[in-house]
């Protein structure tokens, strides 16, 4: 899956010549710090692929596999092995187009992957891993990455945030975004627990509303001395009002105390906190991101015995329209709107969002998230962004994603990008030279832009 993958016409491949050995700023990404730090040789591709991958366990759990061969105890051989039985008839699934193009990049094997080459693949390119040394530095490395932005909960020390930025021998800038799911989740049975937390990474007593948000404002203060630029959230609910600050206290202590809130006094709460955070993110030129429609930890079972980002996360009702409305008019009204990014896991509802980030300053649709994230998906996300609003804007690709090796989909996000542009200007619709530089914008001078460099 290389030279025209993706590219229908001379004119795609001509746009896609353009962009496809610019830099790229990761600016959303599950990566570890600690493992880009330690920068320690992998030792086999099944522990590289299946180690932490929940879209890959999603995909071996639809094909029927046990999941002693998933996150159980089988080798990783027999892992490998079972997933490439899995991918062998996955037509469709991005997971198919990813990994093919993995095993292209960085490991030179153009091969399909099925059940009865896995075994060969599997020697092979370890093989590879060991004659090359392959590690996370190596492999950020030769994907030409120049920044990438780890999701980071607000109490982390940065402690290898700092250790990585010491180190000169390494190029690429990885800096923390702040994020603040943890801290609105009130409701979580452990919440007061995560509050002594913050509270001591803060060096601020919380005891109610105003210390709680003082302490955030301190951590938020850190992370900008250490590079920090985004901000983000995910959690499953999008508040449909704004609690005042006494209604808001009252919320908070309840949830300190170990009390049930109602659904009225939660929304309000989050909402509060929204209204706060966006000021905050506002004065001190921050990013702010939002990631809507998400249902997490859909199965029980799996999500008791294995934790939190196993493969059971789902797409989440569309968000109400008229609360995001009313959020983002709030903000505008309140502190006026920072950079706003807003991203939907439900595809009904891309137009709306679409329609209300054109009513309000400093507001973007995102990336086609997680789900979205295929090739129809992608297309279809810049496309709605084009017909509502302008396509010149938008901030292209980020991997949303813990593996090492996904710097892959910003190639395949490029040939996409490519042969859709490619697609208008020869239907007559867009002027080919602006279709280069436009490609050029999407795939890397917007995000570089908004970063301020």
């Amino acid at each position: 899956m290389k030279d025209n993958y993706l590219l229908k016409t001379k004119k795609a491949r001509e746009i896609y010549d353009t962009v496809k050995n610019l830099p790229v700023i990761d600016y959303h990404c599950h990566l570890s710090p600690k493992e880009i730090y330690e920068d320690k040789p992998f030792d086999n591709i099944g522990e590289m692929w299946l180690g932490a991958d929940h879209y890959k366990w999603r995909l071996m759990r639809t094909a029927g596999i046990d999941e002693s061969y998933i996150t159980g105890s089988a080798s990783w051989k027999e892992k490998f092995i079972h997933y490439a039985g899995a991918l062998e008839f996955a037509a469709g699934n991005p997971l198919y187009h990813w990994s093919h193009m993995e095993l292209s990049m960085f490991f030179g094997i153009d091969e399909s992957l099925t059940a009865e080459s896995a075994g060969d693949i599997y020697e092979r390119a370890n093989k590879y891993i060991r004659d090359n040394l392959l590690s996370p530095r190596k492999l950020i490395e030769q994907s030409a990455v120049e920044t990438l932005c780890t999701t980071d909960d607000i109490t982390d020390s940065l402690s290898y945030h700092a250790k990585i930025k010491a180190d000169a021998s390494f190029k690429t800038r990885v800096i923390p975004s702040f994020r603040t799911d943890n801290l609105l989740l009130v409701r979580k049975r452990d919440y007061p627990d995560y509050i002594k937390k913050l509270s001591a990474a803060a060096d601020t007593e919380i005891t109610d509303l105003a210390s709680l948000k003082s302490a955030v404002e301190k951590r938020l203060d850190f992370f900008v001395l250490n590079g920090c630029k985004f901000t983000d959230v995910g959690i499953p609910v999008f508040p449909d009002r704004v609690s005042d600050d006494e209604r808001a206290d009252a919320a908070f202590k309840a949830a300190l105390g170990g009390q049930e809130i109602s659904d009225a006094d939660y929304s309000g709460f989050v909402g509060n906190m929204y209204l706060f955070l966006a000021g905050l993110y506002k004065r001190k030129g921050l990013v702010m991101q939002w990631h809507t429609a998400v249902y997490r930890n859909a199965n029980s079972r799996l999500y008791e015995a294995l934790g939190a980002d196993c493969g059971v996360d789902c797409v989440g009702n569309p968000v109400s329209g008229e609360a995001l409305i009313k959020m983002l008019d709030a903000v505008n009204r309140s502190s006026g709107l920072p950079e706003t990014v807003i991203y939907t896991l439900n595809p009904s509802n891309a137009e709306q969002i679409a329609s209300v980030a054109g009513a309000f300053p400093n507001v973007r649709c995102g990336a086609a998230w997680w789900f979205c994230d295929h090739k129809r998906g992608i297309r279809q996300e810049m496309e709605i962004i084009a017909e509502n609003g302008t396509l010149g804007v938008f901030l292209g690709m980020l991997t949303d994603s813990r593996s090492f090796l996904s710097y892959a989909r910003h190639d395949y996000f490029r040939r996409i990008l490519a042969d859709m542009l490619a697609d208008w200007t020869e239907a007559g619709e867009f002027d080919e030279k602006s279709a280069e530089e436009l490609a050029i914008r999407v795939s890397y001078k917007n995000i570089k832009e908004l970063m301020g460099e």
